[in-house]
């Protein structure tokens, strides 16, 4: 008799559909209940929620920078992983045109670095 291969899955699904109604249960139960006008406000991007000014004023765009580089550094991922896995079949072309390619990709970074872009302060 063979068991049915979707049946640890289902399991799990269970399993962890059990586990999160279980832990939101608690919360209400054990959790503290001190309404804090802070907590309710909307937060985004460690910006404290203000009325603008009329001009629009200066926007803090640190942590964009770094969402962008991020997304970078994952295309650059979807990029290499694939050339390193079949390094020993490329050709001398492609060889030369992902060197160009990491070189291309690190020039803009070292500029960031040297502007100090990624410093918090």
């Amino acid at each position: 008799m063979r068991m049915n291969p979707y049946i640890p899955i289902v399991g799990m699904v269970i399993l962890a559909t059990v586990f999160v109604l279980i832990s939101m249960g608690l919360s209400l139960v054990v959790g503290p209940r001190r309404y804090n006008r802070a907590k309710y406000d909307s937060y985004e991007c460690g910006i404290q929620p203000t009325p603008q000014p009329i001009g629009g004023g200066r926007f803090p765009v640190k942590y964009y920078i770094t969402a962008m580089m991020f997304i970078v550094f994952d295309i650059e991922v979807v990029f290499l992983l694939p050339w390193a896995v079949a390094y020993n079949q490329l050709s001398t072309f492609a060889v030369v045109a992902m060197i160009v390619f990491i070189v291309l990709f690190f020039i803009p970074y070292f500029y960031v670095l040297r502007r100090n872009g990624l410093d918090w302060e």
